[in-house]
């Protein structure tokens, strides 16, 4: 294959146009060649050398792309991964790969069959606040670990006309923001032996589930992942706690901010939390702030590359995210029975 790769995504929505596009157009291995928008030219009036296609067959009829990246609603996310595989095509899946897990051992078949790449759209992965987690983590700074609280909490007191919120299959804030919390909790401690869940619609007129606490066990250890939208005070991203002492921190990654600002991806500037944002450890006898690492997003789309053309380990693989929707599907049968649910059980 020649590089750079032809490149083209599936969908132009919010994120798409905000995060994916960008990324994709400031990676020297790719080369944002097409899109798929059905009603509208967004993308090829941002990008002036990318081509509109008016459906996906149109897209894999013209074989215009070698890696196809996928940022429709969640329902459309498996049968257009498998389209493309069976295309021939790699494949970038933004996150839930898949609404059911055996969907995604679906897909994950056919790639290895065709020796080809399909990843997953884990971006919060390359978060500052989870990277500085991992160091701590592997540095043993706060020593045997018992307690992980991470949150992603908002207000968003009226519900919104996003497809997230209606009534479509694989909508709520658990698919979406679940499956960051769980993928990093799973990445840092491995899978849990056992997982309990509460799951509910908390808004008037909620049609899917807007907040979620999920608890994940593991021996002499346990691991909090929660997120609401009808949180109107400061919440802790991370708070973890040790023999040796605990670590706090605030606020979101500014990445986020940064692409909703329109910004581009550049420059060594990119992803540095500022000073007022990093947290602390508490120490017995003393408080220290900790320097954020930066978070960088451009490293999924750069390993995703490599893996093309390098035959690079992929960091996000298909077997990780299927371990995630398990628990996610175990989360929601614990929250509709009451009771937890067992690594034996759930099969992840």
């Amino acid at each position: 294959m020649n590089k750079p790769i032809r490149t083209a995504l599936v969908g132009y929505g919010s994120v798409a146009e905000k995060m994916h596009a960008p990324l994709i157009s400031v990676c020297p291995d790719l080369d944002l060649v097409g899109v798929v928008e059905r009603n509208s030219t967004k993308c090829g009036e941002k990008f002036p050398n990318v081509r509109t296609f008016k459906s996906l067959e149109e897209l894999l009829d013209a074989d215009f792309a070698d890696l196809i990246c996928i940022t429709t609603p969640n329902e459309f996310h498996y049968p257009m991964a498998k389209q493309c595989l069976l295309a021939g095509k790699h494949v970038v899946v933004d996150k839930p790969v898949t609404i059911y897990s055996h969907e995604a051992e679906e897909l994950e078949k056919i790639a290895k069959e065709r020796n080809l790449i399909c990843s997953v759209f884990h971006n919060r992965r390359y978060d500052g606040d989870f990277r500085t987690l991992q160091k701590l983590v592997a540095e043993n700074t706060l020593g045997d670990l018992v307690y992980l609280e991470s949150h992603f909490d908002r207000f968003r007191p009226q519900v919104s006309e996003n497809w997230r919120e209606k009534a479509v299959p694989g909508n709520g804030i658990t698919f979406d923001l679940g499956s960051h919390l769980i993928d990093q909790v799973v990445l840092l401690f491995g899978k849990p032996d056992s997982i309990f869940a509460d799951i509910q619609k908390q808004r008037k007129n909620a049609i899917a589930d807007d907040y979620f606490d999920i608890s994940l066990f593991y021996p002499a250890f346990k691991a909090r992942a929660t997120a609401g939208v009808l949180v109107n005070v400061p919440t802790p991203k991370f708070l973890l706690l040790g023999e040796k002492g605990s670590f706090q921190k605030f606020f979101l990654d500014v990445q986020e901010q940064a692409f909703k600002d329109g910004k581009k991806p550049e420059g060594v500037n990119w992803g540095v939390d500022p000073e007022d944002r990093w947290g602390k450890l508490f120490f017995e006898n003393e408080t220290v702030a900790l320097p954020t690492l930066p978070g960088d997003y451009r490293i999924f789309y750069q390993n995703v590359a490599d893996a093309i053309l390098k035959d690079t380990l992929l960091q996000v693989t298909l077997p990780q995210t299927i371990s995630v929707l398990k628990i996610i599907e175990a989360a929601f049968t614990s929250a509709r029975e009451g009771r937890k649910i067992s690594s034996v059980e759930g099969g992840w």
